[in-house]
């Protein structure tokens, strides 16, 4: 743990003249303000440093716009994009009338899911690891208007460009579906990926690895130890940062949409989930797969609310072009040990117990980490809390499943409109606990549909012209 005034000390120390407060906003992007730092001080770390919040999406009302951001002594790090030495910390946000945490700010939620854990007795952490899948691609041009509407996205691995003119072409490419996990000189990608580990090291995040995925056109991942929650989507957000400015120092471009390439692998976010207490791990035992009675409690739990839990977890409309069958997409709502055809996978970790864990395989990178590792958290303790049964494991590759067979098996929405009607009927489990307001979750279904559902019902898309343009 870092004290507040050992920040001020290295700031004085290392003659840091200016202070980069980030703070997520609800949909999941990182804001940012700096400052000097004559404008820090001990109190920064309890009554925060005052900012304008009327224009941060889905915050409050211009009349209620006066907001401060509470930095986190544990968040500092050196950001390693700026010219100037800039101390970089991560904020919560506080209403400064009340001196109370804001109950729309993402990391205070997570915050009060923690709370929630210890409350009730069942756990004192909860770890999570998170594994967040990108496309690095050299070229994305987009527009959408009243006459016209495209994407385009282009990578010299894409398969697609096997025959164009590149003077010369070298033919490298990965087939679709079948870049996990080449050496070079068909993986083009591993120097920008090995400087994207380092510079997330010296960022405080802990690594572990790298390789590309299986996606043509440059789908990567790189991976970070299992934390606990708030440091664990601390992190993630860390890990995005860092990705996206060191393709930006190559001449590349990150996306971490779920299915940017049709017809190829979507990038998924599989999300290990662990609960502890005293220093002791409570999903071993001697159930199914090596899981404890809790811990196949939790799994009912997910498997109970999942429907409503992709609202947070998988929150774009894109998020639903990579859901669907046939792409090792988790689409079954069922668990298994070492099956990526389930939803939920217990890997098969060995014997020991502290290695004993879950993976929920649905979640995608356009979340807000803190939102979506707070309703997993409230959805698998529901489950203990209520001996939810996740009844019995599907140790199949459910794909290959007959139709009668497949229609036994629950899936996931098919669209983010279907999930926000399932998070309108099942969010007791979020706002019983006190973790998410009825405010927070009614806000979230209104700016879901506002701006982002209903506007991409309004207009025609490019695949319609080609189905009915000469009706």
């Amino acid at each position: 743990m870092t004290t507040p005034q050992e920040v001020l000390k290295m700031i004085q120390d290392q003659d840091i003249q200016m202070i980069d407060l980030k703070f997520i906003d609800m949909p999941g992007i990182w804001q940012h303000l700096t400052v000097h730092r004559d404008q820090i001080d001990e109190s920064s770390f309890t009554e925060g440093v005052p900012f304008d919040g009327s224009s941060i999406r889905g915050w409050k009302a211009i009349n209620e716009s006066d907001m401060a951001m509470v930095l986190d002594p544990n968040t500092v790090w050196i950001d390693p994009f700026m010219q100037e030495p800039t101390l970089s910390i991560i904020c919560s946000i506080q209403e400064p009338r009340t001196g109370q945490p804001y109950d729309r700010c993402p990391r205070v939620i997570a915050q009060k899911a923690l709370d929630y854990l210890v409350s009730t007795g069942t756990g004192d952490t909860a770890f999570f690891g998170p594994e967040a899948e990108f496309f690095i691609f050299d070229d994305v041009r987009f527009d959408q208007n009243q006459h016209s509407g495209y994407y385009y996205v282009d990578s010299v691995e894409g398969r697609w460009n096997s025959g164009r003119e590149e003077s010369p072409n070298l033919g490298y490419k990965p087939r679709y579906k079948e870049g996990y996990f080449p050496v070079a000189p068909t993986d083009t990608s591993q120097d920008i990926r090995t400087e994207m580990l380092l510079v997330m090291a010296k960022c405080g995040v802990p690594i572990e690895k790298h390789h590309h995925e299986v996606a043509t056109g440059g789908q990567c991942e790189l991976g970070f130890r299992f934390g606990k929650l708030i440091e664990a989507a601390d992190w993630l957000m860390t890990y995005k940062y860092v990705i996206k400015n060191v393709g930006k120092k190559y001449g590349k471009t990150i996306t971490f949409m779920p299915k940017p390439v049709f017809q190829d692998n979507g990038s998924g976010m599989h999300t290990h989930q662990s609960i502890w207490k005293d220093g002791q791990p409570l999903f071993a035992g001697d159930k199914y797969a090596g899981l404890s009675e809790m811990g196949l409690h939790y799994i009912g739990g997910i498997l109970r609310h999942a429907p409503a839990l992709l609202a947070l977890t998988n929150p774009s409309t894109n998020s639903y072009k990579r859901l669907v069958p046939g792409y090792e997409a988790p689409v079954n709502l069922a668990y298994s040990q070492g099956n990526r055809s389930a939803s939920i996978r217990i890997p098969l970790s060995g014997t020991n117990p502290k290695a004993k864990r879950l993976e929920f395989r649905c979640p995608d990178a356009t979340c807000n980490p803190y939102l979506a590792f707070a309703a997993m958290l409230c959805a698998g303790l529901d489950g203990i809390k209520n001996k939810i049964d996740p009844g019995e494991p599907l140790d199949k590759n459910i794909y290959e499943l007959s139709p009668e067979e497949l229609a036994k098996v629950p899936s996931t929405p098919g669209s983010l409109e279907l999930a926000l009607e399932a998070l309108e009927k099942d969010h007791a489990f979020l706002t019983e606990p006190g973790v998410f307001t009825e405010d927070f979750i009614q806000t979230w279904i209104s700016y879901k549909l506002d701006n982002e559902v209903n506007p991409m019902r309004l207009r025609p898309h490019p695949y319609e012209f080609a189905l009915y343009y000469d009706a």
